[in-house]
């Protein structure tokens, strides 16, 4: 039997702005949008065999406890890359302030946070 992740769905503020910086970074691809519970919409960005569903409720959100600290939190999303020199010109350029720089087993990463402060890994492995 073969398992893999098709996608993960999680609550942003904006949905588009969140499309947006993704397509422009991960080069990725808006496969879907539409109406979705409570009023709420969805779009699904990501490739073609992979995607992260961006939900943005009708109502106002609230900013999120410490993930690390809340059951069910979401702590952060990785990504890998071939370049991850290039890809932190990349996140910088549109706005976002990267750190928390490692080089350990099996690759080089570093993090930043989205305008909602979610948290993001890219990763390079070696």
């Amino acid at each position: 039997m073969t398992v893999r992740l098709e996608h993960a769905n999680y609550t942003v503020s904006d949905g588009e702005a969140t499309a947006a910086w993704m397509q422009e970074l991960f080069g990725w691809h808006i496969r879907w949008k539409g109406d979705a519970t409570s009023g709420g919409q969805s779009i699904h960005v990501g490739s073609d065999t992979q995607y992260l569903a961006l939900y943005t409720p009708a109502q106002n959100t609230s900013e999120k406890a410490d993930s690390y600290t809340t059951r069910g939190g979401l702590n952060h999303i990785a990504v890998v890359v071939d370049d991850i020199d290039a890809m932190e010109e990349a996140v910088k350029k549109v706005g976002f302030t990267t750190g928390n720089h490692a080089d350990y087993e099996p690759g080089r990463r570093f993090y930043f946070h989205d305008h909602d402060n979610i948290e993001y890994e890219v990763v390079q492995y070696d």
